[in-house]
């Protein structure tokens, strides 16, 4: 029998019940490619979500990593967290969009484990709603931390990658950066400047012995909604972009996805498209750009929510939506991305993880 069969006996019902409700019946990656032991990686966006995970996965295979966010309080907690598992971390405030505060940053972790081997930037906002009720300043926050946030730590880092002739640079972008989605259009708009960033970086450091890997995920089972920013029908637009990040066969696993990052770092991959419908969406979008702009066309006139005015502000967090949008078809649709919540450190405040 196979060593996953094997598990499944021995873990019993009660741990192929735990799969199923995560979503996965595999989550770890086979390990593969060069060993990262010892190996000091900084990752941004860390103290929640895909972050925290890739912070823990690193750990995992014998990294020293440094975590960062702006949230002090919430990044505390997370280093707890994390060095009760045994992982060697060293977390660090900051604030992406400050050049000043990044530069402080990468000084800080130089000096506390002497290099950074691998830099990952991670961190991003989401803001969701039409066109209609977005402001400059919301397309003003989404590139600087979408993009900037990426721009000025790899900046920083990039000199004493040069010195020694080898680093990584690991870019996690979006397939909101490879095609145009409705709803999302400042975010679109960083994740498409930040993806021609890392792609064109790559093809220009390798002569320096260091490598850039552009990472694209598609929808993710992170509880990502909880910290999403919603503008117009605050309710509707809550309810289809939790539905699009939650249910199976669309979203993925996102303890799956910080697996394949990790394997991606370590083959020092140009690119990693996680999840088949993002594969799918990327590559008929490579062939037929126009039809799929038609496509989501139809999509935006049939099936999102609709508004008519401009609103100031960065919109209402998704906590602070959830009860709006909440009844029961909905909660037994969405089981999945709030046990996901709840296990990433989504929620707000302390959290009981499962371990």
């Amino acid at each position: 029998m196979s060593n996953k069969n094997d598990n499944n006996q021995k873990n019993g019902l009660p741990g192929l019940l735990k799969n199923l409700l995560h979503g996965t019946t595999e989550v770890r990656s086979k390990k593969t490619g060069p060993d990262l032991r010892g190996k000091v990686v900084l990752v941004t966006g860390s103290s929640r979500g895909l972050g925290y995970l890739l912070a823990r996965e690193f750990g995992r295979e014998g990294c020293r990593v440094v975590i960062t966010a702006r949230d002090a309080v919430e990044l505390d907690r997370a280093e707890k967290d994390l060095k009760s598992q045994g992982l060697e971390i060293k977390a660090l405030p900051c604030d992406l969009s400050q050049k000043d505060d990044v530069e402080r940053l990468i000084d800080h972790a130089t000096a506390y484990f002497g290099r950074i081997d691998i830099l990952v930037n991670n961190a991003g906002i989401i803001q969701v709603g039409p066109e209609n009720t977005m402001t400059l300043e919301n397309f003003e926050q989404a590139m600087n931390i979408d993009f900037w946030g990426a721009v000025y730590p790899t900046f920083k880092v990039l000199p004493q990658m040069r010195q020694r002739g080898s680093g990584q640079i690991v870019n996690i972008t979006s397939i909101g950066g490879k095609v145009a989605l409705p709803h999302l259009l400042p975010y679109t708009a960083a994740k498409f400047a930040a993806t021609g960033f890392s792609e064109g970086l790559r093809t220009e450091v390798a002569k320096d012995g260091i490598s850039v890997t552009t990472i694209v995920p598609g929808l993710m089972r992170t509880g990502s909604f909880l910290n999403a920013y919603f503008k117009g029908d605050q309710a509707k637009e809550f309810g289809w972009f939790t539905l699009g990040s939650t249910l199976p066969g669309i979203s993925m696993d996102a303890e799956r996805a910080a697996a394949q990052i990790v394997e991606a770092t370590k083959l020092k991959k140009a690119e990693r498209i996680l999840s088949v419908p993002a594969n799918v969406l990327a590559r008929f979008n490579g062939l037929f750009p126009g039809t799929t702009q038609e496509i989501l066309t139809m999509v935006n006139t049939v099936g999102l929510p609709k508004s008519q005015s401009k609103q100031p502000g960065e919109g209402v967090r998704g906590a602070k939506v959830e009860d709006a949008a909440s009844n029961p078809i909905f909660e037994a649709l969405t089981t999945l991305g709030r046990s996901a919540a709840n296990r990433f450190r989504q929620h707000p405040g302390p959290v009981n993880l499962e371990k």
